[in-house]
């Protein structure tokens, strides 16, 4: 009938109509999700803490604090407390003239900041010492004026850098663009200037994106291996981060210590998928 208004229930509302599958594939594909995750995943991690405290826990106290293993850990934090910062100033750039702007070359610095995802690690630390090598093309004028990249921290922060350029930028450019300008406009038409707008209106509308950005970036900094095992040199002590301190033990056949290190990594891991949950929870109650 013309007119006629139809009443949902609270229970229509709060329950889809139009549920496809059974209850009984539903737990079926849960099942087997789960399944998957603990035979990937669950049981792998396990094991690493299993293997770390095989031999005892003063074995593993020690793998811990031996001088190599702290020294790991020391500069894996250093390379990701410059990375890190460099790829959010970088991020946030980048996202704020990609969304607020329109100018030639726009597609292709959005294929830029996506290159490092098409490309393999490794490639980037060999394309870092084809640069700054002792054979590069930079290679004999940064000898011959006593600057060493390669083999020492700033190669190792280049290429760290290198692999975690995409995170900050590519979390806050679709949300940006979806923000859309206008309330940019209205402060300008109100008086306010570049920085005060920057801090007033875009930062709050953009501030759980960019830590989640943040986040992701400094979880990849922290476990890279690849990029940095070609730039690093090996140096014990001096060059090596955890992932190729880990590397090096296990292939010195000391297990328990190896495993004991990957630990450490483990469960900075797990603090950064803590966090990343709560950012995530707050972004979407904003």
């Amino acid at each position: 009938m013309a007119g006629a208004v139809t009443v949902f229930s609270k229970e229509d509302v709060k329950r889809p109509k139009h549920s496809t599958e059974h209850p009984v594939v539903q737990w079926l594909l849960i099942g087997l999700a789960l399944l998957f995750l603990a035979l990937v995943v669950l049981l792998p991690l396990a094991s690493v803490f299993v293997e770390a405290l095989r031999k005892g826990v003063g074995v593993y106290i020690d793998a811990l604090t031996e001088p190599d293993a702290l020294s790991a850990l020391k500069l894996t934090l250093i390379v990701a407390l410059i990375a890190v910062p460099a790829n959010t100033i970088f991020g946030v750039a980048a996202a704020w003239a990609i969304s607020k702007f329109k100018f030639r070359g726009k597609n292709f610095l959005i294929t830029l900041i996506d290159l490092p995802f098409a490309v393999s690690p490794v490639i980037a630390g060999l394309i870092y010492m084809l640069m700054f090598g002792a054979q590069g093309f930079f290679g004999p004028w940064l000898s011959d004026n006593g600057i060493q990249i390669m083999f020492a921290v700033p190669g190792i922060v280049l290429a760290t850098i290198f692999v975690t350029v995409p995170f900050v930028a590519r979390e806050l450019i679709p949300l940006m663009q979806a923000q859309g300008v206008q309330e940019e406009e209205a402060a300008s038409v109100l008086g306010a200037k570049g920085w005060s707008i920057f801090w007033r209106v875009t930062l709050p509308n953009i501030k759980w994106g960019l830590l989640y950005g943040v986040i992701l970036s400094n979880a990849r900094a922290m476990g890279e291996f690849g990029a940095v095992s070609v730039v690093s040199g090996h140096i014990r002590g001096q060059t090596n981060t955890l992932p190729l301190h880990v590397e090096i033990l296990y292939n010195e056949y000391q297990f328990s210590a190896s495993f004991a290190v990957a630990s450490l990594l483990v469960m900075l891991a797990v603090v950064t998928l803590i966090v990343k949950a709560i950012v995530e929870r707050k972004s979407s109650s904003h």
